[in-house]
């Protein structure tokens, strides 16, 4: 078992301004569909996802993570080629996983784990996006004409959807991570692999 708070980093460095250097390569989905089948919609969830949606859209220029941001981008540059894009996903993991609670070094995990950073990844079970959300959501929140594949809808919703997990199993990383891929109660090294990735690539010194 994992406990939330074992996932936790602090950044206690002066903030800076921070010059963003670039470069490589985008890596193929490695992992299935996220979330709830549509027969078994949770009422409290889809509450949470329409109040999320709802939320105000935009986030400042400048944060206080600036040092954050350039650690980031420079671990990052390994699956996103583009530096405006790797710009825009981590400002945007970082903003909607302090608006849902969760830490934003979580959250790149997960993403790692889910789509290796592709945001116009599809699984075999037809999640979409950066955190593999399942499209059924956007229709039981009346926002069909919403686009996973956009940045912030799909981390609004997933990182909302994980927060739900999470507060599910008391801080359980593990039972949380395995409800958020559809695995629960099933052999699965999905909580293991998103662990793992949290430890090598974005809380490592």
């Amino acid at each position: 078992m994992w406990q939330l708070s074992a996932c936790r980093i602090s950044w206690r460095k002066s903030w800076v301004e921070a010059a963003l250097a670039l470069l490589l390569l985008a890596v193929s989905v490695t992992s299935p569909a996220s979330s709830t089948p549509p027969q078994s919609v949770d009422p409290e969830l889809k509450r949470l996802l329409q109040q999320a949606v709802s939320q105000a859209d935009e986030f400042e220029d400048r944060y206080d993570a600036e040092v954050w941001l350039h650690d980031m981008s420079r671990r990052l540059e390994r699956w996103v080629k583009d530096p405006r894009e790797r710009v825009e996903i981590l400002r945007t993991v970082h903003y909607e996983a302090r608006r849902a609670g969760l830490e934003p070094e979580l959250v790149l995990a997960v993403i790692e784990v889910e789509s290796a950073f592709d945001r116009f990844a599809i699984s075999v079970s037809g999640a979409r996006g950066l955190m593999q959300v399942m499209p059924f959501w956007l229709d039981e929140i009346n926002l069909s004409d919403r686009n996973l594949f956009k940045i912030r809808t799909n981390l609004r919703m997933g990182t909302t959807i994980l927060r739900y997990y999470l507060d599910m199993e008391k801080g359980d990383l593990g039972p949380a991570l395995a409800r958020y891929n559809g695995s629960y109660r099933k052999h699965t090294r999905y909580a293991d692999k998103v662990v793992r990735a949290l430890q090598r690539h974005w809380f490592k010194q």
